[in-house]
């Protein structure tokens, strides 16, 4: 019964969440502040995550072959590879450690 009381308040949490999102006045939106908040938001969200999933295994750092293959991905990224170029280098290193036992 715990879940679904979880389930519901997860529910009723995301609901309110969407309503306040609506009921912000378009004028606070439009400040230059704000503005450039929501710009960034999403790519330092997406580098936490990426960083959390590579370097983390619950609460231990691990430096495996998961770091070798993003590693691989900046570099492909710094020499200004295309996006599927960079996303192959780092899956070709990652499978590459992984294979040799790293």
């Amino acid at each position: 019964m715990n879940t679904w009381i979880a389930i519901g308040a997860a529910v009723v949490g995301c609901y309110a969440v969407k309503l306040a999102g609506l009921l912000v006045p378009a004028g606070v939106l439009e400040r230059p502040l704000v503005r450039r908040l929501a710009a960034l938001l999403p790519v330092a969200l997406l580098a936490a995550l990426t960083a959390q999933q590579t370097f983390a295994d619950g609460q231990t750092l691990v430096l495996d072959a998961r770091a070798a293959g993003v590693a691989a991905a900046g570099v492909a990224l710094v020499l200004r590879a295309p996006f599927l170029l960079v996303v192959a280098a780092a899956v070709v290193v990652t499978a590459g450690v992984r294979a040799l036992g790293g």
